[in-house]
């Protein structure tokens, strides 16, 4: 998997940062838990405070682009995002709870 930073800006009123990215991979489309994991690798974040919104892909292609939000702490994340993506972007561990 290879991200590349298509756009990456920062919302002062939201408190957070919104990234627009590509991704190239090889074989199976990976899934957001992996997806989440490397990205948050990548930008040095926490998973807890990255929230991955859309994924659109092309057919035929091996590439997929995509949305995150990266917060600064867990208040703005709770009082700005949705709640089913909240959920979504959430680690397993959290969901099994």
């Amino acid at each position: 998997m290879e991200f590349q930073i298509t756009r990456d800006y920062r919302n002062e009123l939201l408190n957070r940062r919104e990234v627009h990215f590509t991704l190239a991979y090889d074989g199976a489309t990976p899934s957001r838990a992996q997806i989440l994991g490397k990205f948050s690798a990548l930008m040095n974040a926490s998973e807890s405070l990255v929230v991955l919104d859309s994924m659109k892909k092309q057919f035929g292609t091996m590439e997929l682009r995509g949305v995150a939000r990266i917060y600064d702490d867990e208040e703005s994340l709770k009082m700005t995002e949705r709640d089913y993506l909240i959920k979504r972007s959430a680690p397993k561990a959290a969901e099994a709870e």
